[in-house]
């Protein structure tokens, strides 16, 4: 076996019926631990190619990613990513099944209250236009919020496509 990864050595995505993995080769530079990364503890292993990418603009700040991601997957109700370094690799699995209801923030809890039973929303539901002028967000925020809406599984909507004038969403109870 080997004592130093590869060169050259593949990035790898599994997608399984539960889960995705990433897998990287190389491991975590000497001293670094995942709960380090977790914690946004970050150290570059290529420190040019992090300032370039910093002054165009792909990156916003070190450490920040995995913190990010991870808020990301509990705002959606999924587990944390798991982390491991296994020989020379590094994998990071992200879970599909939710382990808790999705967070909503101010504005998708306003929009959970136009549909509520009481209204003619429940029955008879909202274009993206309505729900813009009560929410006052653009028609492409509420688009996009809508879409992550659905993704969650907790509105359907019923239209030919995004720009159909018909289109209208439902809340599921």
């Amino acid at each position: 076996m080997p004592t130093t990864p590869r060169r050259g050595a593949p990035i790898r995505v599994s997608l399984f019926d539960d889960r995705i993995e990433i897998e990287n080769p190389g491991v975590l530079l000497a001293g670094l631990t995942i709960d380090d990364i977790r914690q946004g503890i970050s150290r570059l292993r290529k420190r040019v190619i992090g300032r370039v990418f910093k002054e165009l603009g792909y990156i916003e700040q070190w450490g920040s990613g995995i913190q990010r991601a991870t808020a990301e997957c509990e705002a959606a109700g999924l587990a944390a990513p798991e982390f491991e370094e296994r020989g020379f690799r590094f994998r990071v699995a992200v879970r599909w099944e939710k382990h808790r209801a999705a967070q909503m923030d101010e504005v998708d809890a306003h929009i959970r209250k136009l549909f509520a039973p009481d209204t003619p929303a429940a029955k008879n539901g909202l274009s993206t236009a309505q729900i813009a002028a009560a929410v006052k967000l653009t028609t492409r925020s509420v688009r996009t919020r809508m879409g992550k809406l659905m993704e969650q599984g907790l509105v359907t909507v019923v239209g030919k496509n995004e720009r159909d004038p018909q289109r209208k969403y439902y809340w599921r109870r």
